[in-house]
């Protein structure tokens, strides 16, 4: 038996970009173009005032809390925490790093409705104690910055390492080489993360433009945030088996799919069935 995403998919892409910034709109609308699904990132505590106007030439923009709910908010993409203010998390006492993450957490749910599980380490960086700050406020997965340059299913959700960053010199044959991929043994992952300020301050829009372009639209793609990945992993995990083998019985309430001697099945909550026939 073999795990299988949604309809029996075996490929996955999701996307995570961080701090909320004014090219964040940009970058969403391009996405929805070609039905990519991202994550972002945000930091509660560092909306601007209502009003604000950044000096011409800035270019770390980050958005105002109005305009940050008019676009995310009902976008189809996720929100995720980023911590309230942005610090070091390895540099704060445990007080203050479960602050940090569990303000920010609040304070989304609070402007975006829903749960909001899923977070990105600021700089990158984390520690045993970060890692366990966040499974106390409720985090279920933690993006870090270090490149795993595979497709490979995360098995630490909470130092979540990502395929790469959108200015990686591999990008291009990464997206070839995911695409090529038919090994039938595994499911697979592309994760892609970055900053969508870094388009403008590189000037190259382009790079995401020929990604969006590249890795949409491909019906044997699912296309999902962080948190629907997490989740549906998760649940798959749950799946347990008789003794002999020949039964699986899901005791989630999310249907899952699964490959057995080359035929999909569909297992629906709470449901038994057989892998014999």
């Amino acid at each position: 038996m073999i795990f299988r995403f949604p309809e029996g998919l075996r490929k996955a892409l999701t996307l995570s970009y961080d701090d909320g910034v004014e090219q964040d709109a940009r970058l969403m609308a391009l996405l929805d173009a070609h039905g990519l699904k991202c994550t972002f990132n945000l930091n509660s505590g560092c909306f601007p005032p209502e009003g604000h106007r950044w000096p011409e030439g800035q270019i770390h923009r980050r958005m105002t809390q109005s305009a940050a709910v008019e676009l995310y908010g009902g976008s189809g993409h996720e929100v995720a925490v980023h911590t309230l203010t942005h610090p070091d998390l390895t540099q704060l006492p445990s007080t203050e790093m479960l602050r940090e993450i569990w303000e920010d957490r609040r304070n989304l749910e609070r402007l975006f409705g829903g749960m909001v599980e899923g977070a990105a380490y600021p700089y990158g960086t984390y520690s045993d104690a970060a890692v366990e700050a966040l499974r106390l406020c409720g985090i279920r997965y933690c993006r870090t910055v270090w490149s795993s340059h595979s497709f490979d299913l995360p098995q630490d959700w909470l130092r979540l390492r990502p395929t790469c960053h959108h200015d990686d010199p591999e990008l291009g044959r990464l997206c070839e080489a995911f695409l090529a991929d038919t090994a039938g043994f595994s499911s697979r992952l592309f994760y892609l993360w970055g900053h969508a300020y870094e388009f403008e301050a590189n000037n190259n829009w382009s790079v995401i433009e020929r990604f969006a372009e590249k890795m949409g639209g491909h019906e044997s793609i699912w296309y999902a945030t962080n948190l629907d990945i997490c989740r549906y992993t998760e649940a798959a995990k749950q799946l347990r088996l008789s003794a002999d083998g020949t039964r699986v019985y899901n005791p989630t309430a999310c249907a899952v799919w699964v490959e057995q001697n080359g035929s999909v099945l569909c297992i629906q909550p709470g449901e038994t069935i057989s892998l014999a026939d």
